[in-house]
C-alpha cells in the first residue's frame, strides 16, 4: 500500500503539521550527552522510481545504512526530562488524515482490557484528543499518549497496538497511527521542475531528525536518531525498517535501494558514514 504515487502538491506541508506535536514539549532543554548534532556531511542518492516513471527517490544513504535501532524500554531517556518510561509516545500522536483515524480505529476495537492498559477510560470517555490549533491526535492521558501501556503492565509496557499487530502476527504499521509507525524515518514530497520543462515528484526518505519534528524539536530532552547509544544494531536500518519502507516506497523502490546500500556498504570506505555509528572495524594488515 505504498502512498508515494499521485501525491499532491502540498502533501509535504500537511505532513509537517500532522506532526507539530513537537511544537509544545514540556522538556526542560535536550540533553546532548550522547548526541551528535544534526549537522554533518551526508551520502545521498537519487534513483527513478521503478514502478512510476514520473516519482523519483531520493535517499539518504547515510542515514538508512547506519545502524540506528529503536532502544524503547531499554536505555531510551524519552523526549521529555523526567519521563524516559514514554520513549517518543509523552506527546500522542497526530493523524495525517481521516484515513489514518479510520484505520486506527478499527484496531482500537480489537483491543481488550488484557492488551490495553487504558482500555475502560479509553472506551468509556474517547481516545482521541485535539491540540491547541484543533488538530486530531491520540489522547493524552496521565501524561502521555493512552495507548502506552505503563511499565508492570502483565501485556507488557509500550504501544497497546504495537503489542496487538504483534499478537495478531502482523506489522505494528497495520496498526499504529502513520506517524507512530514511520518514525525515525521521514517522508517528504517535492515537485521538481527541470530545465527541459519536465515535472517530477521527488520522494525524499530520510532520517527523523531534531529538525523533522519543527521548531520545537530542538527544545526535545533528548532524541535517539543522533545518539550514540541508539547505533549498535546488527543490521542497518534499511534493513531492520523493510516492511516500513516498502510501504513508504513500494517493494520495486525497495528492491533499488536495496542494492544501493549494498553498494556502498561493499566498498572499502564509504563516504560521509553516520557520526553516532559505532567506529568502523580497522583493515586487517597482511603479512
Amino acid at each position: 500500500m505504498p502512498k508515494t504515487k499521485k501525491a499532491k502538491q502540498d502533501k509535504a506541508t500537511k505532513k509537517q503539521k500532522s506532526n507539530k506535536q513537537a511544537a509544545q514539549p514540556e522538556a526542560s532543554g535536550p540533553d546532548p550527552s550522547d548526541e551528535k548534532g544534526v549537522d554533518f556531511a551526508r551520502a545521498w542518492v537519487e534513483f527513478p522510481d521503478p514502478a512510476d516513471d514520473e516519482q523519483v527517490f531520493r535517499c539518504d544513504l547515510t542515514w538508512l545504512t547506519s545502524r540506528w535501532t529503536c532502544i524503547f524500554g531499554s536505555g531510551c531517556q524519552g523526549i521529555q526530562a523526567g519521563r524516559a518510561d514514554d520513549g517518543c509516545c509523552t506527546l500522542g500522536a497526530h493523524f495525517s488524515d481521516e484515513d489514518d483515524e479510520k484505520r486506527v480505529a478499527g484496531h482500537v476495537a480489537r483491543l481488550t482490557p488484557e492488551l490495553w492498559q487504558f482500555h475502560d477510560v479509553g472506551t468509556e470517555t474517547g481516545w482521541v484528543g485535539v491540540d491547541e490549533d484543533g488538530e486530531r491526535q491520540t489522547r493524552r492521558w496521565e501524561g502521555s499518549c493512552i495507548f502506552q501501556n505503563r511499565p508492570g503492565f502483565p501485556a507488557g509496557a509500550g504501544c497497546s497496538l504495537h503489542i496487538l499487530a504483534l499478537r495478531e502476527g502482523k506489522e505494528p504499521l497495520e496498526t499504529k497511527p502513520d506517524v507512530c509507525w514511520q518514525l525515525p524515518v521521514r517522508r517528504t514530497y517535492d515537485w521538481i521542475d527541470r530545465p527541459d520543462d519536465t515535472r517530477v515528484l521527488q520522494v525524499t526518505i530520510g532520517e527523523y531528525d531534531r529538525r523533522g519534528w519543527g521548531p520545537g524539536g530542538h527544545d526535545l530532552h533528548w532524541w535517539c536518531t543522533s545518539a550514540t547509544s541508539a547505533h549498535g544494531a546488527g543490521d542497518p536500518v534499511y534493513v531492520s525498517y523493510r516492511p516500513e519502507l516498502i510501504e513508504l516506497m513500494g517493494k520495486e523502490g525497495y528492491d533499488r535501494l536495496v542494492e544501493l546500500c549494498e553498494e556502498r556498504l561493499s566498498s572499502l570506505l564509504p563516504m560521509a558514514p553516520h557520526p553516532a555509528d559505532p567506529p568502523l572495524p580497522a583493515p586487517s594488515k597482511k603479512g
